[in-house]
Parts: C-alpha cells; sequence; structure tokens
C-alpha cells in the first residue's frame, strides 16, 4: 500500500470509529499482570470479547451500513455466529431490514442470540446442513430481492470498520505498540489492523492448525480453498481468505504466521477462565496462547493481544477442558487387554499412583474367553505420572494401546 493509500485509509478509519461511539463504546485495552509476568513483557489485551455482541464483528457490519444507507434497506448475510450477531445488532440501529441465513445445524443458543440482537428487524433463515448450502441461498435471495450482501470479511468497508480497533489501540496506549498480536479466519480485523498502523509495529497473524488459510495462501500467492477444515475454532475457521483481505496482506512474512492446533487453544481457554475469570471463545484465545512461542521476540517490549470473541457456549467446556488436559498430557486413553482372572483388576487398581484418577472405565469386549479390551480413561496432576504407569504396567506384563492421540480411533471410542 502506498503511503498516500495508507494515509487515506488511515483517515476512513478513524471516522468509522468516530461514527461508531454514537452506537457503542470503545472496547477495553488492559494490561495484564498475569501474562506480562510470564512472558517477560508489557502484556495488553484489547477486550473485543467486551463489545455489545461480544465480538469485533459489529464494527465492520457498522461500516458497511453506514455507507449505504438511506440508498439501501434490506442487508442479508450468510453466518453461523458471530458476523450475524453484528449484523443483526446494526440493522435493529439502524432500523433496517436484515435477512440472516445460518445453517440448520446452527446451535439454537447463537441464533436466540442473533434474534435477540436484531428484534423484529431482522428474519433468520435456517437453510442447509453446511454453510456452502447456506451461503449460496443468501446470495440469490440477496440478488433476486435487491438487497445488499454484507460479506464477513471480504468487503473494503468492512475492513476498514475492523480497523477501527486499531484506531482505538492508538488512543488508548497513546502510541503504537511494539507487536500487535491478530488471529486471522478470513483476514478481515488482521487486513484492516495491518492496513492501519503499517510498518510501524511488528506482527504475528495466528491461525487455528485445521484452517490455515492465510498460510496456504502465502505459499501459493493467491487465496485456495483448504478444505476440509477443523471447524472446533468456529470463529477463525475458514476455508478461503478473502480475495480482498489477501490484497492486504499479502507481503506478510512467512515466519509471522503462527499455526497452533483446537487442542492447545483450549489450555488457553481454561486458563484464563481459572485465572483471569475471562470468557473467550476458541478464536478469541488464539491470540493469547501464541505468546509463549514469542517470549525471545517480546522481552521487554509492549505487545496487544486482540482477544477477538467471547461468545462461547458453556455447554462445550467439557470439550475444552478434555482437550485441553490431552494436550497438556495429564489425561490419556488406553485400550487394555484384562486377563479374565479373579484379581486382575484388582491388580491394575494397585499400579495406579496417588495423583492418578480414573476418568472412563468401559469394557470393549467380552466375549473372550482369557482376556478383555478395556477402554480406560486416566487423568492424572503431572504428566511425568504416565512414565511411571507405564513401567509398572510392563512389569506387570499387562498389553495396552495409548489411543489419546489417535483422531480416527478416538473419535469412535471416546
Amino acid at each position: 500500500m502506498t503511503p498516500m493509500r495508507a494515509s487515506a485509509f488511515a483517515e476512513a478509519a478513524r471516522a468509522a470509529e468516530r461514527d461508531m461511539r454514537a452506537v457503542f463504546p470503545p472496547t477495553p485495552l488492559l494490561r495484564n499482570d498475569h501474562l506480562s509476568e510470564r512472558c517477560g513483557a508489557d502484556i495488553w489485551l484489547k477486550r473485543e470479547d467486551l463489545s455489545p455482541v461480544r465480538s469485533y464483528k459489529l464494527r465492520g457490519a457498522f461500516n458497511a451500513m453506514r455507507k449505504v444507507i438511506p440508498d439501501r434497506t434490506l442487508f442479508v448475510c450468510a453466518s453461523a455466529g458471530n458476523h450475524a450477531q453484528g449484523v443483526a445488532f446494526m440493522c435493529r440501529h439502524f432500523g433496517v431490514r436484515g435477512v440472516v441465513f445460518m445453517p440448520v445445524t446452527t446451535p439454537q443458543q447463537k441464533v436466540q442470540k442473533t434474534r435477540m440482537f436484531g428484534g423484529d428487524q431482522v428474519d433468520i433463515r435456517l437453510i442447509g446442513d453446511y454453510f456452502d448450502a447456506t451461503l449460496a441461498a443468501a446470495q440469490e435471495f440477496c440478488s433476486a430481492e435487491g438487497g445488499h450482501f454484507l460479506s464477513p470479511f471480504d468487503d473494503e468497508d468492512v475492513i476498514e470498520g475492523q480497523a477501527s480497533v486499531a484506531v482505538e489501540i492508538e488512543a488508548q496506549l497513546g502510541r503504537a505498540p511494539d507487536r500487535i498480536v491478530l488471529p486471522v479466519g478470513g483476514g478481515g480485523l488482521s487486513a484492516g489492523v495491518r492496513s492501519y498502523f503499517g510498518d510501524q509495529v511488528d506482527y504475528t497473524f495466528v491461525e487455528p492448525t485445521g484452517a490455515q488459510s492465510l498460510g496456504r495462501a502465502l505459499e501459493e500467492g493467491a487465496p485456495v480453498d483448504v478444505s476440509p477444515i477443523n471447524s472446533f475454532v468456529d470463529g477463525a475457521a475458514v476455508a478461503k481468505l478473502g480475495v480482498r483481505t489477501f490484497e492486504r496482506l499479502r507481503d506478510v512474512a512467512r515466519a509471522d504466521v503462527r499455526h497452533l492446533s483446537e487442542d492447545r487453544i483450549c489450555t488457553t481457554i481454561i486458563d484464563m477462565l481459572n485465572v483471569e475469570g475471562i470468557v473467550l471463545e476458541p478464536a478469541g484465545a488464539l491470540a493469547i496462547e501464541a505468546l509463549a512461542d514469542l517470549r525471545d521476540e517480546i522481552a521487554g517490549k509492549t505487545v496487544v493481544c486482540v482477544a477477538s470473541g467471547g461468545n462461547f457456549d458453556f455447554e462445550r467446556l467439557p470439550e475444552v477442558k478434555e482437550r485441553a488436559q490431552r494436550y497438556s498430557g495429564v489425561k490419556k486413553y488406553f485400550i487394555l487387554r484384562m486377563p479374565q482372572r479373579p484379581g486382575a483388576l484388582k491388580e491394575f487398581l494397585n499400579i495406579l499412583g496417588p495423583e492418578d484418577d480414573i476418568a472412563r472405565f468401559e469394557y470393549l469386549k467380552k466375549s473372550a474367553r482369557n482376556f478383555g479390551s478395556v477402554l480406560i480413561g486416566i487423568e492424572t496432576t503431572h504428566p511425568d505420572n504416565f512414565t511411571r504407569l507405564r513401567g509398572h504396567l510392563d512389569q506387570a506384563g499387562f498389553t495396552y494401546t495409548d489411543i489419546t492421540n489417535d483422531e480416527t480411533l478416538a473419535q469412535f471410542v471416546i
């Protein structure tokens, strides 16, 4: 981006941010002592989880809508989450009609929140088992009805609206930070923030391992479809980076893009909930978890992590805890070949240490005369306890298979 274009973009982002103040206040930029001490740096969290819809998505929706109202009064989008809620909130604010298309499989909690934010201004249509079918239906309806389609990220006005995050960071901090850590899905937030700050700061862009849309786009020189994707980090699980967002990110250094496993991200969700009382969705935890890999680079520097959203369904908490424990190495699953003789189970139980706890015990096969297969899940307090346990199992002659990281097998039996 040329200096003239960059200056024009920055001024447009500031204008968008000023107009937003009639709708909602700036989200807080808060220094986090816990993370600062852990990283040896000055860590600040931009709390987009504290926006009226608990994500930054209403920024882009606001900016895109304000530019076409009153000429357009019908707005259409396809979304199963934060974008839908942002659009609904803004439709109600502007008093215009919105039609939000969501997959049939969308959790009722998200449907209800979208309906709550939109009120009578928004019509929700559940169409398609998968997002591609939902998107096609939304675009067809929009074309037929003469509506204005609101892309979640691949729109210049949306990118400009998301850049208001950077405008607020600069004002709240009093300057540009040394580094900004950003989650990446379709690239709207990253493109906006980077276009605003330009080369003033260093960047780290963080993607879930199961949806590496930016990383692959940089490798190929253009956005590519990385399907099938892992949808666990739903706020950043995008199969293809936007064309417009890529144009603003195409010169990002490959080393500045990090990928984190879905299980690893869960450790930060649990840590922030237990230590700080902060509720983050998986995408909202991406930037914070990446700090662990950046310690040498950020020591003594001022770093802003964008906590992009907090729309977390607590029905997912058991799964998040499970994933975090498995990643941390304190919970494992084994298929144990148990001898069918008196005292065998007691012998096994005596092998367990004082910090080991049985979380799952299930016979998988009872027909064999001499042996039976048992699925057993064990929780402990430290990963090293499993080294001791394996040694005792081997010494006692038990046959076992660790299936903790066997995704194919685990999805059927765990």
